[in-house]
């Protein structure tokens, strides 16, 4: 039972990805990708490297593009994040940080402005740790929103242009590596992603 299922959960993973390629030759990519990038650094939990990996294998020649793209959502959507903690912290930027079980993490995040708000910010844009939970916290605790803007403008393009070189350059070749192994890379990839969340909840 248990196998069916998981063969079952594959297989829509696959449609999924024959989607995501069919997508990335259509206007509306970027799109799509600049929403998830904008939502996931304020409140969504999925980060936007997922559509950004699978556009980027899907036309490595446009990677840079979507890479850009990526950055420019992910810094807008940091800035929205920055907003909820300033201004609407209570009514909707405790929510988002209760629905991810992280409230004393949240409140650790505040030492780490204390000591040098710059380096957490900018390890954070660049790391699988939410980012989400940093920029609330930046407008919740009145980190200078300038500070915001040049960390999260230096680390997220550097993380997303990073994820970009790799397909720009050897998309092509490892494309069939990536087809044949598709599941395990997904399951390695929802670890890296649930480990984000758990070095913020048991090392902050």
């Amino acid at each position: 039972m248990k196998e069916t299922r998981l063969k079952a959960a594959f297989a829509w993973l696959h449609r999924l990805k024959d989607w995501v390629e069919g997508l990335a030759r259509k206007p509306g990519a970027g799109w799509a990708l600049f929403a998830l990038a904008f939502t996931e650094s304020s409140f969504f939990p999925i980060p936007p490297d997922v559509l950004l990996i699978a556009l980027a294998i899907a036309v490595p020649a446009r990677a840079f593009s979507y890479a850009l793209v990526c950055s420019i959502g992910s810094v807008l959507g940091g800035m929205f994040g920055y907003l909820i903690g300033l201004e609407f912290y209570e009514v909707l930027g405790r929510q988002i940080i209760d629905f991810y079980g992280l409230q004393e993490q949240y409140l650790a995040v505040q030492k780490l402005y204390e000591s040098n708000a710059f380096s957490a910010i900018a390890v954070a844009g660049f790391t699988p740790i939410p980012y989400k939970v940093f920029t609330i916290a930046a407008g919740a605790f009145q980190v200078s929103f300038e500070t915001l803007v040049i960390a999260s403008g230096l680390s997220r393009p550097a993380r997303f242009f990073l994820v970009a070189g790799l397909f720009y350059f050897y998309g092509p070749a490892i494309k069939p590596w990536i087809d044949k192994y598709f599941e395990v890379l997904t399951v390695v990839f929802v670890v890296l992603l649930i480990g984000g969340f758990v070095l913020v909840k048991y090392l902050l």
